[in-house]
């Protein structure tokens, strides 16, 4: 395994460049309860550069996710009584895919039997780049991981933390904890590049392995996964690999990250703090 240690740059951004060069973001998520994760991922994708986002959300959450990113386009999908996907809410998805660089799915989905229908449906039909990550983490789980969804390993990210680790590869938290390397290996065996988050956050994609170095036990606290779904979507809708992509995602989020605590201290430390904080991690890039 080659141990990478030099962060990729972000790519530039042409005096002649419209926001379509810089790529579009699909961001698929959100349920009742859950409509700012989906929010967040689509902020922080923009926050990242890309030049287009569309939040893909179920219809009874649009108007709330839509006041919450005034920036990001939506899409309202076909919903259960529940509030959550409906299964044949992938075809909707497929559908506005074929317009999106990169797809970004998972933040505040759900995790019930429907949602499970829907992420299958969706990931073993889809042809465009992807970040996965929450909860459709937790629906690949249920169904047995990533086993025949990946069409081109290259350009699936997935980022989850222990817990959601430990449910893909059939483990303990503690298991995943004791040999985080190895777990990160394991994850990127199915295809994938794997980010592992946590202390010293691992990306591997089965060849190379970065360890990042940013970030503070501050930002352990709820959406701050979503932030960094959105931001290396952004990065792959820019040009990126998806292996680049996480790991200047991951030390960029711990960079914003680390300037809130320096700031507000860890124990106030929010989402929305490390989301404020991305543009100036970004500058000194």
């Amino acid at each position: 395994m080659e141990k990478i240690t030099t962060i990729p740059h972000f790519p530039p951004r042409p005096a002649s460049a419209n926001k379509g060069t810089f790529g579009t973001v699909l961001v698929v998520g959100g349920s009742r309860g859950m409509a700012g994760a989906a929010a967040l991922a689509g902020r922080a994708a923009l926050a990242g550069g890309a030049g287009l986002v569309r939040l893909a959300v179920p219809n009874r959450i649009l108007e709330t996710v839509a006041a919450l990113a005034p920036a990001c386009t939506t899409l309202p999908l076909s919903e259960t009584p529940a509030g959550r996907l409906h299964p044949r809410a992938a075809v909707e998805v497929l559908r506005a895919a074929r317009e999106a660089t990169v797809l970004a799915i998972g933040p505040g989905l759900g995790c019930d039997s429907d949602t499970v229908l829907f992420v299958r449906s969706l990931l073993e039909n889809l042809d465009t780049p992807a970040v996965v990550d929450a909860d459709a983490l937790n629906c690949l789980a249920k169904i047995g991981g990533l086993a025949g969804l990946v069409k081109r390993p290259e350009t699936m990210v997935i980022t989850p933390h222990p817990g959601e680790a430990g449910r893909l590869l059939r483990m303990t938290v503690k298991e995943i904890q004791a040999d985080r390397e190895r777990a990160a290996e394991q994850l990127a065996a199915g295809g994938v590049v794997a980010l592992l988050k946590g202390q010293g956050t691992i990306v591997t994609d089965g060849r190379r392995l970065y360890v990042n170095q940013t970030g503070n036990p501050g930002m352990a606290t709820g959406g701050a996964g979503d932030v960094l779904t959105g931001l290396i979507a952004a990065l792959i809708a820019q040009g990126l690999s998806g292996f680049d992509a996480a790991v200047l995602g991951a030390h960029v989020h711990g960079a914003a990250g680390d300037a809130a605590a320096r700031e507000l201290g860890q124990v106030s430390l929010t989402a929305e703090d490390i989301l404020r904080c991305l543009p100036g991690a970004i500058s000194v890039e």
